[in-house]
C-alpha cells in the first residue's frame, strides 16, 4: 500500500521532535549550585549548543525515519487505510 508525500512528512516531523526531546538533555552538566546574578534562571544551562542539537537532532531523525519508511514499505510496519469511507 503506497502512501503519500503529507504521511511521509508527518511522520517526519513527529519523529524530529520526539528524537529532539530525547537529545536535549545529552551533554548538560550541573553548574555551580550559586545562586546567578545576571537575572538568569536557576536550571538554565550556560551553553545549551542548541545548533549542534538541532543538527544532530535532524540527521539522526532521518536514519530513524529512513527506517521507519522501510517497515512501512516492507509490511512489517501497516498503517491502516483511511481512505475508504466506514460502512453503515
Amino acid at each position: 500500500m503506497p502512501i503519500g508525500i503529507f504521511t511521509m512528512i508527518g511522520i517526519y516531523v513527529v519523529v524530529w521532535w520526539t528524537v529532539l526531546f530525547g537529545i536535549l538533555p545529552l551533554g548538560m552538566l550541573q553548574e555551580s549550585p550559586e545562586p546567578p546574578k545576571d537575572g538568569a534562571q536557576w536550571g538554565a544551562p550556560k551553553t545549551p549548543n542548541l545548533k549542534k542539537k538541532f543538527i544532530t537532532t535532524t540527521w539522526v531523525s532521518v536514519l530513524v525515519w529512513v527506517f521507519i519508511m522501510v517497515l512501512i514499505f516492507t509490511g512489517w510496519l501497516p498503517l491502516p487505510d483511511f481512505s475508504r469511507a466506514p460502512a453503515v
